[in-house]
């Protein structure tokens, strides 16, 4: 790069960002309160390369609250950052730094994130070093990450977002390293997108319709300062909840490490999923960023325009902290309004993504005060912008500062996750008394939740594990927590787990244990794929993956959270099942229909869509009823709305320590009965392939093991 080569001309104030034009890049950075805005260029990616200083005049280079200019022949692989100057005054909001370099909230991809130190980021401040950090005269420019001007230009062969509707999705979350990090992942290009590429056969055999990411945007995996107690190992953010730029996939999670070469990386593991039929779903973080509380390092918005980006308190030093880490975005001003649509539109047009799921939603329904509004601007924009009409948006419907929205999270056609759903199936099959009706009303669709409001069954996302708790393995093999290696005496993690250990905590040799086990987790996938709504699997409960019972395991970036996928042979038996009960779903759309059960006969054949029994074939009395629940599902397209009649099914759930013999309703006429699913059986007696199914020949009744699920269907005699 010789900067004698390049003109600087006015510019123009959109799109924000580093944007290629044929002359060379426009550059637009939004502060409204800053003095002065500075474009650093670097000729290289090395620490101590020149760089070249272009400072905005504010009656050329300014329209409204967006700096801008146009550099001339300046070609992608540019680097940039930016300097902001204005009042330093934290007690009126305002963090302005001109020795600070400063990331463009837009920016593409970073480099140089692997060596970036946050303690240069931190400084003192003069006023009062005890209260912040975010003032330091030390120029930043040699350590901070740099921007990369990026070509939008990929050679997408045709592809477009899959956007399958929700109800005939089964979303599978996974982190993007952890997948294929593990020495048994056979994969040529472990930990990268392009390991996640080499997957796709395993997806396909699975029969997943759409993976879910725990975070690629940009984020600082060395921003925790701990190690493990037990090996003296250096923790880290494996998360990824912090994020640092908004716009940029991670760059160590490529295999390509030229500058770029992390969002041409990503585009082709997009284009080869959408290629295989599976859809991308990126869990995305509005609620806060990674520049934390007023102690935190300062490296984008808040020295960009502090007091707009973010919440502040009455006192504007401090902030409002509804996301537990520190800050929380100011979601409802409508300058950032603006920036996370633009962010959302890009992941959608740009990169392909078919839907997000927003971590901590609740937060974007909060007013500039951290009120929670009835009708927040945001999240209506969201759900009717028509860029993102066919986008899957998926709220985590909560927050840390004690919002809890699940069922009525604001917004219109917003699909939430459904801990209802998670925390009443864990009682039910670990034989919580009083839980059969809260289970009953969870496998048909949470009508109690979704209903009132307009929304529809598949709006429920569906799930016993995620990330943030034990893996199925562990719900079912510990009844506590373990995180002693996370370094905080085990106080971290959530001690409502709602598990139970079956006799031993932890590993067990015992074959009845062993078996048990194995029968529980058929059990748990059992249940989310037999329910109406969109089920959600945890990457690797179908080949019994464990971590040894950390259910926070954020900062272990190790073999607690990679996947080892010789359990895949080791659990050959619970992955047969897993996929084939995932297929079983996906062949029927009685257990995808669209609209909630009504109890009712819809199509004049003396039967209702739904019908509800006890182990005596009568209709439970819902206050006494015990650990044995069946109901039997009318199959009519008319009941269903498919275009073809499905089978009839007869499901019966016992939870109980004792088997029990169920009255069987009668199969309609001119059929009968077929075994299809039985739990408690050994594979592959445990379910059945299409048109193998056991005939029940003139049978009345059916003896349901304990902890067992047995599933029906009707065949023509």
């Amino acid at each position: 790069m010789n900067f004698g080569h390049f003109t600087v001309d006015d510019g123009k104030a959109l799109p924000l960002g580093a944007v290629m034009m044929e002359t060379g890049v426009n550059f637009a950075v939004f502060s409204r309160h800053a003095t002065a805005i500075t474009l650093v260029l670097f000729e290289t990616t090395e620490r101590d390369s020149p760089c070249y200083e272009v400072r905005m005049d504010p009656k050329r280079n300014k329209t409204g609250d967006i700096w801008h200019c146009h550099i001339r022949n300046l070609r992608a692989g540019a680097l940039y950052l930016y300097r902001a100057d204005g009042p330093y005054m934290p007690e009126r909001g305002e963090r302005f730094n001109v020795h600070k370099t400063l990331l463009d909230p837009y920016a593409k991809a970073l480099t140089n994130m692997e060596g970036w130190d946050l303690g240069v980021c931190l400084g003192y401040d003069p006023d009062d070093e005890r209260a912040d950090l975010s003032f330091s005269r030390i120029d930043d420019s040699c350590t901070q990450p740099r921007c990369i001007v990026v070509d939008d230009a990929f050679d997408w062969q045709g592809d477009t977002p899959l956007n399958y509707p929700l109800r005939f999705s089964v979303l599978y979350e996974t982190h993007v390293r952890g997948l294929t990090r593990h020495p048994s992942s056979g994969v040529e290009h472990p930990g990268t997108y392009r390991g996640v590429i080499e997957k796709i056969p395993y997806f396909k055999d699975l029969g997943i319709t759409s993976l879910e990411f725990l975070p690629i945007q940009e984020f600082d995996e060395h921003e925790i300062f701990a190690v493990n107690p037990r090996n003296g190992e250096t923790l880290v953010n494996y998360w990824g909840y912090s994020t640092v730029a908004f716009f940029a996939p991670k760059a160590s999670y490529a295999a390509n490490r030229e500058p770029g070469g992390q969002v041409r990386e990503f585009k082709e593991m997009i284009r080869e999923l959408h290629r295989a039929g599976i859809e991308v779903i990126l869990d995305i973080v509005f609620n806060h960023t990674a520049e934390g509380n007023e102690r935190g390092p300062t490296f984008s918005l808040r020295g960009l325009d502090n007091k707009i980006y973010y919440m502040l308190n009455e006192n504007r030093r401090y902030y409002k902290n509804y996301s537990g880490c520190g800050n929380t975005l100011n979601c409802n001003h409508p300058v950032v309004r603006g920036f996370i649509m633009d962010c959302l539109r890009y992941w959608v047009t740009e990169m392909h993504v078919d839907g997000f799921r927003f971590d901590l939603g609740s937060i974007l329904g909060r007013d500039q005060n951290g009120n929670l509004m009835e009708n927040p601007p945001m999240l209506e924009w969201i759900a009717e912008d028509p860029i993102l009409s066919s986008t899957k948006i998926i709220s985590e419907a909560w927050d840390a500062g004690g919002a809890y929205q699940v069922g009525w999270f604001p917004g219109g056609r917003w699909a939430e996750w459904n801990d209802r759903f998670r925390d009443d199936m864990r009682r039910y099959w670990r034989g919580d008394p009083m839980t059969t009706r809260h289970v009953a009303t969870r496998l048909s669709g949470s009508s109690d939740l979704y209903l009132r409001d307009g929304r529809k069954p598949f709006h429920s996302i569906n799930f016993i594990t995620s990330h943030d708790g034990f893996t199925l393995h562990d719900l079912v093999s510990y009844n506590g927590k373990h995180n002693e290696e996370n370094g905080e005496n085990n106080r971290d993690g959530n001690d409502n787990n709602n598990s139970a250990n079956y006799g031993i905590e932890g590993p067990a040799t015992n074959p009845v244990i062993m078996e048990l086990r194995l029968r529980q987790m058929k059990n748990f996938i059992g249940s989310m794929m037999l329910s109406l709504g969109t089920p959600m699997l945890l990457g690797g409960d179908e080949i019994g993956r464990t971590q040894r019972g950390n259910n926070n395991a954020y900062c272990q970036d190790n073999d607690i959270s990679w996947y080892d996928w010789s359990l895949r042979r080791k659990n050959a038996s619970l992955y047969r099942f897993a996929k084939m009960i995932i297929a079983f779903r996906l062949r029927h759309p009685g257990f995808m229909r669209p609209e909630f059960y009504t109890g009712r006969d819809g199509n004049y054949n003396a039967i209702p869509d739904i019908s509800w029994f006890d182990e005596f074939g009568e209709t439970p009395n819902w206050e006494t009823i015990g650990p044995c629940i069946a109901f039997r599902m009318d199959g009519s397209k008319a009941e269903v709305l498919a275009d073809q009649d499905d089978n009839d099914f007869f499901t019966m759930f016992n939870s109980g320590e004792k088997d029990v013999t169920f009255s069987l309703a009668p199969p309609p006429e001119g059929k009968r009965w077929t075994r299809v699913v039985d739990t408690s059986l050994p594979s592959p007696l445990d379910i059945l392939e299409p048109g193998s199914e056991e005939p029940l020949e003139h049978a009345k009744t059916y003896r349901v093991y304990n902890h067992s699920i047995v599933v029906l269907l009707s065949r023509d005699l």
